[in-house]
């Protein structure tokens, strides 16, 4: 089966001895009836022809950000638009810095900043570039970024060098794509559930307890889901960040309402439940805002443990289902009894007194414990691409 069948994939092509491959991954794409358009760089012009590129893509070639031609289009927006998929073959040293500076200064570097696609790098320089600590510092920034990275691979070079930095071959970047759209397709069957951010457990119609959350690393795990295929739900808190497109995105206050909708949003394949949700709530609320006193008294009650509610319950239970443990000490100790007391499969635990990684930074550094007694431990990366990391895992498991 052929699963590229009418898939509609942007080549970009920069400048590089390496460039020669690119004619050779078009004619596969076009042989495996794939719509493809390219966009060559100014300095990939020197390597190959617009006419050659033309004639194997059977499509225009772009290569300028303005263009006479199409003065009534916005190439940057309407080719990112159109692809499902964005590679960049051959990616020079050159065009990875300019990307993980997000500089946009011709049509291609335009085009990925303004992309909402997934975006593939098949990097290709010599051994001494690819090595260089500049080079992997912006790789790592790409990766934080969502970057996909195929390659490079070891061998000779043009230069006349061996080591790594040649470009992936031809037969490994059509496999990378293909496991990419399978992934993709075979997720459909999927359902995930995810919950994101703190409650909110009133004390009169002005006053709250809470607990401290930004819901950042729920939100890119429910994005990562929805990249991935899966019909995705997020029930969020109360939170700054925007609404999550693409999911069926639930709006929550309390702790009872959030439990209600994932009870309401059961069953799925999957529950990640990364809110922060109050332990408690008052007892005695007050319909109407309390006057300032010198000393205020609550009451307070036990919510309902969503985790736990769901992990125990047989009929609600997702096959598999992960909780999150913000711990600020005796992360491994008090992640594992969670682990048992809540029942769940995995616990992603995190140390909050961190504050590099705590409730609103962009990064994450995370733990996961495993039901069968084993963990492992991530590397200190950005939330989305700690998001990335799990849901990969997730299908693994599912699969």
């Amino acid at each position: 089966m052929n699963n590229l069948f009418n898939k509609k994939i942007l080549l970009i092509i920069c400048g590089g001895i390496s460039a020669y491959k690119s004619l050779e991954l078009i004619r596969v794409l076009k042989k495996r009836n794939v719509q493809v358009k390219t966009i060559l760089t100014k300095s990939a012009k020197e390597f190959v022809t617009p006419l050659s590129v033309t004639s194997l893509s059977q499509e225009k070639v772009y290569y300028d950000i303005f263009s006479v031609e199409n003065e009534s289009e916005m190439d940057h927006i309407s080719l990112s638009r159109w692809a499902d998929l964005i590679v960049v073959a051959p990616a020079t040293a050159n065009t990875i810095s300019k990307l993980s500076s997000g500089m946009s200064n011709d049509l291609a570097s335009t085009v990925i900043l303004a992309s909402n696609k997934d975006i593939y790098l098949a990097p290709a320089m010599n051994v001494r570039m690819w090595e260089h600590a500049s080079t992997k510092e912006n790789l790592f920034k790409l990766k934080n970024y969502g970057y996909k990275i195929i390659g490079p691979e070891i061998g000779d070079m043009a230069c006349g060098e061996f080591g790594k930095g040649k470009m992936a071959e031809v037969n490994e970047i059509i496999k990378q794509i293909e496991i990419y759209f399978n992934n993709k397709t075979k997720n459909q069957k999927f359902k995930a559930l995810v919950t994101a951010g703190p409650t909110l457990e009133y004390i009169d119609p002005v006053r709250f307890i809470t607990n401290k959350s930004s819901g950042k690393q729920g939100y890119e795990i429910a994005k990562s889901f929805r990249d991935n295929g899966f019909d995705t739900t997020l029930i969020s808190g109360q939170t700054n960040l925007d609404p999550v497109t693409g999911v069926n995105f639930i709006k929550v206050n309390t702790a009872e309402e959030m439990f209600n909708e994932t009870i309401n949003n059961l069953p799925a394949d999957v529950a990640v439940f990364s809110a922060a949700v109050a332990d408690y709530k008052v007892k005695n609320y007050n319909s109407k805002k309390i006057k300032k006193k010198e000393n205020l008294n609550l009451i307070l009650e036990k919510n309902i443990d969503i985790l736990a509610h769901v992990s125990k319950h047989n009929y609600l239970r997702p096959k598999l289902t992960i909780g999150f443990a913000a711990e600020t000490n005796d992360l491994v100790e008090n992640s594992l009894t969670k682990l048992e007391e809540k029942n769940c499969d995995w616990i992603v635990a995190n140390d909050v007194s961190d504050t590099s990684i705590g409730f609103n930074s962009d990064n994450n550094q995370v733990s996961i414990f495993y039901k069968n007694k084993t963990n492992e431990t991530l590397d200190k990366m950005s939330k989305s691409l700690v998001a990335t990391e799990l849901v990969n895992r997730v299908i693994t498991k599912l699969n």
